[in-house]
């Protein structure tokens, strides 16, 4: 069974907003994107893997929700295929994606909010990219 780090009700609380209906399912992908992102990162777990550490434990959650809002906010359902774009123009607003940029270890697009969650915790090196 896959580790979920936060539920609908923390991301709610995360966002200012209510959950969206597939908050579980969004949560599910972002808790994924951050088990990737800390392939090397040591912490106490119990037999389900699930961390021990009250701030870890905070720190995961935070992560994850603030993936959920990174997602959303570049129009990704979790799925990663609206990063796979390259540039994009409309009128005289134009955007890029960031597959060319640093990526966290695992190469997942970890959002910067979530990034910052982490390595405040001390599971991610202090790089901000």
């Amino acid at each position: 069974m896959p580790r979920i780090y936060a539920t609908p009700e923390q991301l709610a609380t995360w966002t200012g907003e209510p959950a969206p209906a597939d908050a579980e399912r969004l949560l599910a992908r972002a808790s994924a994107d951050v088990d990737s992102a800390l392939l090397c990162a040591l912490y106490d777990t119990n037999t389900a893997g699930m961390p021990t550490d009250p701030d870890v434990v905070q720190a995961l959650a935070d992560a994850a929700c603030a993936q959920v809002e990174y997602q959303v906010a570049m129009g990704d359902d979790g799925t990663g295929a609206s990063t796979r774009w390259g540039n994009v123009a409309i009128g005289p607003v134009s955007l890029g994606d960031r597959r060319d940029g640093p990526r966290a270890p695992g190469d997942v697009d970890l959002g910067p909010r979530a990034h910052r969650a982490l390595m405040l915790a001390g599971l991610l090196p202090g790089v901000i990219w």
